[in-house]
């Protein structure tokens, strides 16, 4: 049988029956009593299946008979493509009705600067009206060439005369309908890669194009009902949906007449609607878009006066088959359209590909590829004219631009002819088998091979030849198709392993279409996009490109690179990993690199560097906007504040912001009830004092005001982070060293040493760590002297109780080098006591204790033991039997001068 899905209706499960009334004398009156007599002749009688049947019919005739003329499409068909631009040069509608959000329309203009494929982005990094946690909310409707929707688009906006309108719900309604508490499940994947066919990284960062966008389409043609699905594939002897539809319906419609095409995608729809499970939220939101779009077409109508003969309706099949109170021309007004929430949305065009739309909506690897490849060999063979955006990027300039001619008298609706009978009754079409293209492929595939490293050979080829030939006979296709072809090269070529990072499976869909990435062009960017790339003109870098690209910045010889220079630094802060890489200089406080070298991959980042265009108009505002979002948080710590206050003075070299966040850093740290971030305050704190003491007269204000309040904040905490169990010994000694580090300068403004001193005596620690972390910090005030200190290392090391815990006390001590690292030769000292005195059984499980705690809590601090021990012990080997530790070596005796 040829593409007409009639066979899954045997296994479908009882639908409502149909709620139209079918008149006498109907066009399919024929095809009513056949389908009745199946019914009888299958069921033993009529039931729930005859109802399914006939209620298709009923489907069709109502479509057909709508004065409005109705085009069902699918997603991505080169069937659907090809017979869309036939009809628009027949039938030279004025005014085009089209499935996509209608808040994306004053983009489509914008097409012709783009290369094909790309995505029509709406964005809103600020929500209102919907649950914060949703943000950021992101739309996409990807277009590729090879689409019906691009036909009609590219017909409507180059002809005079010809009116484009977009029917479906906004953006805004895509997720006021999700928030309404029935979310809409995603489409499943096909998982068509099968057994080895992974992708590589690339692939993976290409399928990744639109990020978490929630993708819109026209169109999406595939069974909802599990059985059905499974039955189709069973029988038809493919993999997955995207090959049975390549072969049952692609092929079968793509030499069809426009009512054949039309009466088949209408009875598909029907189909799948009706025996679509009873998911009560996805069938509402179905609904809902039915009435909106039919709600919209009769506002249209009315407002302009226009004749529905003069009009096209373009939607998906599955829409087209629609049995609401909405639908046609002389449909009922029942459906209110709610008003848009606050939400700001913002508009662009975004880079697609065909890996991207394949892993949005769950189609098999490589089916978007085969589509385009599919729809080029049809224009070839057909001969029809398709039509394109004057000027659109990657496509040839046509010789003339479209102009309207006059409509082809259109046969009226209920005069149309009965092409369903005809067509399902007739036997497929057996293609010849075209050696030649088979064997071109053949040849493509094992040179594809061998450069990416496999051992193909001239009898491999010949091995996928006749492989894919056996194939296809053994699915009753007298022609491989290009799937057929796949599963051959796969099995001939890919022995063990994949050598390269492709696989064969990936290559077919290379040579046969090739992931096609599109591409936005200069004048569709934002105006920040557009800033970014003026700005680093003076690179000479073609960075719309795709891939990685080094810059060489010599300062020296040429200024006008700093400026360049200021932007990838900020363009590696703002967009992921990757973009802007520096490979040589650094940007810290009071530090510039006068030589820089810079891997960037722009291009390939795109949809990043667009989607930062709906933030603001230049790199610098939003960086600010993004620094005093995270300040203001009310998750904010005063790390993360402090942070915010580096960067605005890295990056944007604004006092002002610094300032103001600054500020907010004292505000954050007087609110504070815990220790967990003291160790990033304290390296901050002291990067931002260092740089304000060597480029600035005077201290900002906002840093002496901190130094202060912290000393005094983190006085009062000491006692209780001594003895409380959850703060960490690096926490502690961290907030010892803000308080000795900024001793000075906050007794200057008035802070009192004695409150530290207190503080210091109250705290009673009870872990071997923190107790000589205490002592170290007794030794700083001066209430313990050194020599006190080395006597009561000794006592713990004489005392036999103690001795299994005196690796504890080590840890502390070298946590101590961050507030007091005057102490590095005690603890030097301490270490080799150890080495010399501790038993096997206690040294040896505490030496991985000790190089895990200097390598990941204690890294900074390992370069002054390593100093102190060089200065200490000998530096040569044979220096080493006559060396006497300088804590063991006698006190000198005081010499007493005669008088």
């Amino acid at each position: 049988m040829s593409g007409a899905p009639q066979s899954p209706a045997r296994r479908g499960t009882p639908a409502p029956a149909a709620d139209t009334v079918t008149a006498p004398g109907s066009t399919f009156a024929a095809l009513r009593g056949q389908l009745h007599e199946a019914a009888a002749a299958f069921a033993g009688g009529p039931d729930g299946l005859e109802d399914i049947l006939l209620g298709m019919v009923d489907d069709v005739d109502r479509a057909v008979r709508e004065p409005l003329e109705i085009f069902p499409v699918c997603h991505h068909s080169p069937a659907s493509a090809l017979a869309m631009a036939r009809r628009l040069r027949e039938k030279q509608p004025r005014v085009v009705y089209l499935e996509l959000c209608e808040d994306m329309a004053p983009l489509l203009t914008e097409l012709r600067n783009c290369r094909l494929p790309v995505a029509v982005q709406a964005f809103a990094s600020e929500v209102k009206g919907f649950p914060p946690e949703w943000a950021p909310l992101s739309v996409v409707a990807p277009i590729t060439e090879a689409s019906a929707e691009y036909q009609a688009i590219a017909y409507a906006l180059d002809t005079p005369g010809v009116e484009l309108v977009l029917v479906d719900r906004s953006s805004d309604h895509v997720f006021q309908w999700d928030a309404r508490g029935e979310p809409v499940p995603e489409p499943a994947a096909e998982g068509a890669a099968g057994p080895g066919g992974g992708t590589g990284p690339a692939e993976h960062e290409e399928a990744a194009l639109h990020g978490e966008a929630v993708g819109v389409e026209i169109g999406d043609l595939r069974p909802r009902f599990a059985e059905l699905e499974e039955h189709l594939l069973r029988h038809g002897r493919v993999r997955h949906w995207s090959e049975w539809w390549h072969q049952y319906v692609e092929l079968p419609l793509g030499d069809s007449d426009h009512d054949t095409y039309r009466q088949v995608m209408f009875l598909i729809g029907s189909l799948f609607r009706r025996l679509a499970p009873g998911d009560a939220a996805r069938t509402r939101v179905d609904e809902d878009r039915e009435r909106y779009m039919w709600t919209r077409m009769r506002e249209h109508l009315a407002a302009t006066g226009t004749d529905p003969a003069d009009c096209l309706y373009i939607c998906g099949a599955f829409h087209a088959a629609s049995r609401v109170e909405e639908f046609g021309v002389a449909g009922a007004d029942t459906f209110t359209i709610t008003p848009r929430s606050d939400t700001t949305w913002q508009y662009g065009l975004i880079p697609s590909s065909h890996a991207a739309i394949e892993a949005q909506f769950g189609l098999a690897s490589g089916s978007v590829s085969i589509a385009a490849a599919e729809w080029a060999k049809n224009l070839r063979r057909t001969r029809v004219k398709p039509y394109r955006l004057e000027g659109q990027a990657g496509t040839k300039k046509s010789r003339a631009k479209q102009t309207a001619a006059p409509a082809v008298p259109a046969v009226s609706a209920t005069d149309a002819d009965d092409r369903l009978s005809g067509f399902l009754r007739r036997p497929p079409v057996l293609d010849a088998l075209d050696e030649a293209e088979l064997l071109g492929w053949s040849v493509d595939i094992v040179r594809a091979a061998r450069r990416n490293g496999y051992l193909a050979s001239t009898a491999d080829a010949i091995a996928v030849f006749e492989t894919s030939i056996l194939l296809a006979g053994m699915r009753d296709r007298a022609k491989p198709t290009p799937y057929d072809f796949q599963d051959a090269a796969v099995t001939c070529i890919e022995k063990d392993a994949v050598p390269g990072r492709r696989d064969v499976r990936r290559l077919v869909e290379i040579m046969l279409g090739g992931d096609r990435i599109g591409r936005v062009g200069y004048d569709a960017l934002p105006p920040l996009a557009r800033d970014v790339h003026d700005r680093l003109a003076p690179l000479g870098l073609k960075l719309q490109q795709r891939g990685v690209q080094r810059a060489l910045l010599d300062m020296a010889s040429r200024p006008e690179l700093r400026a360049c220079s200021d932007v990838l630094w900020m363009l590696r802060r703002l967009m992921p990993q990757g973009a802007a890489r520096p490979i040589m200089g650094e940007r810290a406080l009071g530090e510039r690199s006068i030589q820089e070298s810079w891997d960037l991959s722009i291009g390939t980042h795109q949809r990043a560097l667009i989607e930062l265009g709906y933030e603001g108009v230049s790199i610098e505002q939003v960086l600010e906007q993004r620094l005093r979002r995270a300040a203001y948080a009310p998750q904010a710590t005063t790390a993360t504040v402090l942070a915010a206050v580096e960067d605005a003075t890295l990056y944007l070299g604004s006092r002002r912001l610094a300032d103001e966040l600054g500020t907010r850093a004292l505000e954050v740290l007087a609110s504070e009830r815990s220790v967990d971030g003291a160790p990033e305050v304290l390296r901050r704190v002291r990067r931002l004092l260092a740089y304000y003491r060597t480029s600035e007269p005077v201290l900002p204000p906002w840093i002496e005001a901190f130094a202060k309040t912290g000393y005094a904040h983190y006085c009062t905490l000491l006692p209780t982070a001594f003895a409380d169990e959850d703060a960490t010994v690096g926490q502690v000694a961290a907030m010892l060293g803000f308080l000795f580090s900024m001793e000075s300068l906050a007794l200057s403004l008035g802070c009192d040493r004695a409150q530290l001193e207190l503080a210091v005596a109250q705290s009673r620690p009870e872990d071997p760590a923190r107790t000589a972390l205490l002592w170290a910090a007794q030794v700083q005030l001066g209430t313990l002297s050194r020599g006190e200190l080395r006597e009561r290392c000794a006592a713990l090391l004489a005392n036999p109780l103690v001795v299994p815990a005196y690796p504890r006390y080590l840890s502390g001590f070298v946590h101590a080098l961050e507030p007091v690292p005057a102490l590095a030769d005690v603890v030097v000292e301490a270490v080799s006591n150890a080495f010399g005195r501790l038993p096997d059984p206690v040294l040896l499980p505490w030496l991985p204790t000790l190089i895990t705690t200097l390598r990941n809590e204690a890294a900074d601090l390992a370069p002054l033991l390593i100093r102190e021990a060089g200065r200490i012990f000998p530096g040569r080997l044979a220096e080493l039997d006559a060396w006497v530790p300088p804590w063991r070596a006698p006190a000198p005796v005081p010499v007493r001068r005669e008088r």
